[in-house]
């Protein structure tokens, strides 16, 4: 299994429109903000940074779009806003806790029992809490998609529509066809990913040249990578503290 490879195609697509872009367009009032958020495990306070396009009231019900990764940040999920345009409710994206705008904790890199599905579902709880939201629509990316489905099993008084897209139903099942994907790469760009995954060397130019290469062929093949699909890889150099750990 190659793990750096793997796990980064549960982050982004690089849809490439930008919120501000569509706000000037159509204009759509756009605000953001931060909300507090008690960590369960711990008792302290974070913050979760939000975004909502469109406006906010009471009796509408907005679309709650939810990040992959985990370890990028919300920004590519803005392009959706043509989906909530010309409806009541607004398009709400946040950064999850440890990514982007949010609070980090890079000193908790590799604990298990911070890091877990649990404070991420308990965050969404917050965000909804917090934003007085009584109804909502929900749609998870990748990662996102399985945060969705743990949230939505739990039957929600408040969610009418749950929207999964591209998230793996079976890790197993989704790693092998990566790993299948990999080895038909050919030799030396293969052998250089294997090698580094094996040794743990995966920060030399070698293996990044090859990592892109393979993004190129299975992951995003605009040329040259959107703007959103680039935040989403700098969101995780500047901070792999959730990405590495969960």
């Amino acid at each position: 299994m190659l793990p750096r490879i793997v796990t980064a195609l549960l982050c982004i697509v690089g849809l490439v429109t930008s919120a501000n872009a569509l706000a000037t367009a159509s204009g759509t009032p756009v605000s953001e903000g931060l909300l507090d958020f008690k960590i369960p495990s711990t008792g302290e306070i974070g913050k979760t940074w939000y975004r909502i396009i469109g406006k906010l009231k009471p009796g509408v019900r907005p679309l709650i779009a939810l990040h992959g990764g985990p370890g990028v940040n919300s920004g590519y999920l803005e392009a959706l806003a043509p989906v909530t345009q010309g409806c009541p409710g607004p398009l709400i994206v946040y950064d999850q806790i440890g990514n982007g705008k949010s609070t980090h904790y890079p000193e908790r890199m590799g604990n298990t029992t911070f890091w877990t599905t649990d404070l991420f579902v308990a965050e969404l709880d917050n965000v909804l809490r917090k934003l007085k939201i009584t109804e909502y629509d929900l749609i998870g990316h990748s990662w996102g998609t399985m945060l969705a489905a743990m949230h939505a099993v739990r039957r929600p008084k408040g969610l009418k529509h749950l929207v999964l897209w591209s998230g793996p139903a079976s890790m197993p099942l989704w790693i092998q066809a990566q790993n299948t994907w990999i080895s038909q790469l050919p030799p030396p760009i293969r052998d250089v990913l294997i090698r580094g995954e094996e040794t743990g060397e995966t920060d030399t130019e070698e293996y990044e040249n090859a990592s892109n290469y393979f993004y190129s062929k299975h992951f995003c093949r605009l040329d040259p990578f959107p703007a959103s699909l680039l935040e989403g890889f700098a969101a995780i150099e500047n901070d792999p503290t959730v990405y590495l750990t969960m």
